[in-house]
């Protein structure tokens, strides 16, 4: 039987095709675009498949001219009829809007996000909305559990992107490149209740809370006289316990963590500790119940994050906090402490390896012991020496995020398929890495930045290997986005669109290859 005749009198989600090029061929003489083979699937008596055009893609409909299915009704778009493998059909081209995305996500379930769970996983963040291409081909049969959309409310608004935006990207490239394997969705570093009501509403699955503001990294150095006071202050209230019971339940006490690891806390120990995590514990409960409730019967996930603060999270601190939130009734799949060492955006671990080594094996045994739960590693992104050794110590219990690495490999494709473009754009970021390095933790110093001007062409690529170069990039995004001319226009934005729109293969190579080193570490089997 034809490909088109099966597909087409199916009533159940079909297979994938064993040879849809022959199909996807056909489709693009009949609709004069280009068909992406991966995309072909059929459901309900229709087929849908991707198509690009020149300058965009468009969702399209295949099904029977003379019998037409409803579900076909359910979508925006314009119907001409062809003849195509000696079958009478409609062809229907639909603009990729957030309808049509919701109608699709009905009939094609493996387009939905969905919980992880535990098993090792990447968070991949795409600030421009192009990326999910490439990180499929990253993450395919690695056996890790992908979160294809992922990114900061800070990022949203950086980019000027909704969460409803970011998660129909996302599903667009799932669906260009046939990934049924299943993907999550990470709302990152919420901060607001509000924050997390848009992202119940775009459909998330995870969602990372970020108490930072709540940390009081001065108790960290604080003078011994001063903890009581702190320890006193705290919202004891909303934390549902007492001082005095506070206290019971930790000074003085012993805990065989696993074999190798004891942890014993003085009561300076907990009187730091509480000080420093305490508000952040009460902020988290506060909205982990307020998500509860929004997200009723619908299934969620819950990360923990406290690594955008100045100081490490010892092992009694993540002890601490892991034993109050599980006290107060939170349920969590993954937990980010601020590591030890440094994290710079964009670069690789800055730090002694062995140290870290020591420090992750104890934070992976609490999270064994009180979980068990993954640890999350943020701006994790091309930190390749303490992959293994975080495989190594914590096995599967393990999520790594990315985010800015994909935009700034996004600049590398365009160093090679527009390099006058990429000249303008760095000019434009040294400029203005001074005003945006102020919300990250960066060290890039511009003084190191090669000059571009007495670079060839052929030279520009390798330029994002160079250290300072990385992160001025990886940080002045927004600021390169956002510009615009004096008429109004757009300065970079569009041109950066279209050329990686017209050269989406190069930078789908790129991602795979990047990202693929993030992943190898942990790829099962």
């Amino acid at each position: 039987m034809l490909e088109l005749q099966m597909l087409l009198v199916t009533e159940g989600l079909a297979p994938k095709l064993k040879a849809p090029a022959r199909l996807a061929g056909e489709l693009s003489l009949a609709c004069d675009m280009e068909v992406y083979p991966r995309s072909i699937a059929g459901h309900g008596r229709v087929i849908y498949f991707l198509a690009r055009s020149r300058y965009d893609r468009h969702l399209g409909l295949v099904y029977d001219a003379l019998a037409v299915p409803p579900s076909a009704q359910d979508f925006e778009g314009t119907p001409e009829t062809y003849d195509v493998q000696g079958v009478r059909v409609t062809v229907k081209l639909c603009p990729r809007s957030a309808a049509n995305a919701a109608a699709l996500r009905a009939r094609l379930p493996f387009l939905v996000p969905r919980c992880m769970g535990l098993a090792t996983s990447v968070g991949l963040g795409d600030r421009l909305g192009l990326a999910t291409p490439g990180h499929v081909r990253a993450v395919a049969g690695s056996g890790l559990r992908p979160f294809f959309a992922q990114q900061s409310i800070r990022e949203m608004t950086r980019t000027g992107r909704s969460p409803h935006e970011v998660l129909d990207d996302a599903m667009w490239g799932v669906f260009q490149e046939g990934f049924r394997d299943g993907f999550g969705s990470d709302a990152d570093h919420l901060k607001t209740t509000e924050d997390i009501d848009a992202c119940v509403a775009a459909g998330f699955t995870l969602f990372t809370i970020d108490p930072g503001a709540q940390v009081d990294d001065g108790a960290d150095a604080a003078p011994a006289a001063q903890l009581p006071g702190k320890f006193a202050a705290l919202p004891w209230d909303p934390l549902e316990t007492t001082a005095a019971d506070c206290r019971a339940a930790y000074a003085g006490k012993r805990v065989e963590v696993e074999a190798g690891l004891t942890l014993e806390a003085t009561e300076a120990d907990l009187l730091r500790a509480a000080a420093k995590y305490g508000r952040a514990i009460a902020h988290t409960v506060r909205l982990y119940r307020h998500l509860a409730e929004r997200k009723g019967d619908q299934p969620f996930e819950l990360e923990m994050s406290v690594d955008e603060t100045a100081s490490p999270t010892s092992p009694f601190e993540h002890w601490f906090v892991a034993s109050e939130l599980r006290r107060l009734g939170v349920r969590w799949v993954s937990l980010a402490p601020r590591f030890v060492g440094r994290f710079e955006k964009g670069v690789d671990y800055i730090g002694d390896l062995a140290a870290f080594e020591a420090s992750f094996a104890q934070h992976a045994a609490i999270a064994r012991a009180l979980g068990p739960y993954k640890l999350s590693i943020h701006s994790g992104s091309d930190k390749f020496s303490i992959y293994p050794i975080a495989a190594r110590c914590a096995g599967e219990l393990v999520h790594v995020k990315t985010a800015g690495t994909s935009y700034v490999e996004a600049l590398r494709a365009i160093a090679r398929v527009a390099p006058e473009l990429f000249r303008e754009i760095l000019d434009f970021a040294c400029e203005h890495y001074e005003a945006d390095r102020a919300s990250y933790h960066v060290s890039a110093e511009l003084g190191r930045v090669p000059r571009i001007a007495h670079l060839r062409d052929a030279e520009l690529p390798g330029l994002l290997d160079q250290f300072d170069t990385r992160e001025v990039l990886h940080v002045t995004y927004g600021s390169v986005l956002n510009a615009k001319r004096g008429d109004g226009s757009w300065r970079f934005r569009e041109h950066l669109f279209d050329a990686l729109r017209q050269n989406e293969e190069a930078y789908a190579r790129v991602l795979e290859s990047h990202l693929g080193r993030h992943i190898d570490p942990f790829r099962k089997g």
